[in-house]
């Protein structure tokens, strides 16, 4: 498979590339798992200052490979990471974050194509809340709905804290852009 760069230019995608961002998105999304039970303060739990690392794999994988990439990483990382959260957490909030997880991711990478080649932020930043917005409305209705959590103040909390570090994945991305994203001269 070939993917559009940044110049327009075509990149074979390996699997090694597939297999390290698989890798990462599993570990991202198992430890976002166990970590959204745990409450830091009324309006915030330990999952959302580790989920938002998921959107720049998905915008590094975009930006170099392109959206199909970058789909059939979020497809595999959400069919692995739902068996392996399965196992970890709960099975409401391994639903809860499959079903976010995947539906986030597909609506980061579609905004994050559309807005491919406006400004290097445009598109990761835009895509990233997009993503956020997506994740956690329909993790928090899924997983704590009819609980006890606060979850009204929990997803409050957790949207602005994935606002605020999407914001932050910007340094990151663009000094990764530079080396992981960006198509090899051949």
């Amino acid at each position: 498979m070939k993917a559009v760069g940044e110049t327009g230019r075509l990149e074979a995608v390996r699997p090694i590339h597939y297999g390290v961002a698989i890798v990462a998105m599993i570990i991202i999304v198992v430890a976002s798992n166990v970590l959204v039970q745990y409450p830091i303060n009324p309006w915030l739990t330990w999952g959302a200052l580790t989920y938002p690392v998921s959107f720049l794999v998905s915008d590094l994988l975009n930006r170099r490979f392109g959206p199909l990439t970058a789909r059939k990483v979020a497809l595999w990382g959400f069919i692995a990471a739902l068996i392996v959260s399965a196992w970890l957490a709960t099975p409401r909030i391994a639903i809860a974050s499959g079903l976010a997880f995947l539906i986030a991711q597909l609506a980061d990478i579609h905004v994050f194509d559309r807005l491919r080649d406006g400004k290097w932020w445009q598109a990761p930043f835009i895509g990233g809340i997009a993503g956020a917005a997506v994740d956690t409305f329909v993790f928090f209705c899924i997983a704590f709905v009819g609980t006890d959590m606060p979850w009204h103040t929990l997803m409050l909390g957790d949207f602005a804290i994935k606002i605020l570090l999407n914001t932050f994945m910007l340094a990151p991305f663009r000094a990764l852009m530079w080396n992981l994203a960006r198509p090899k001269d051949k």
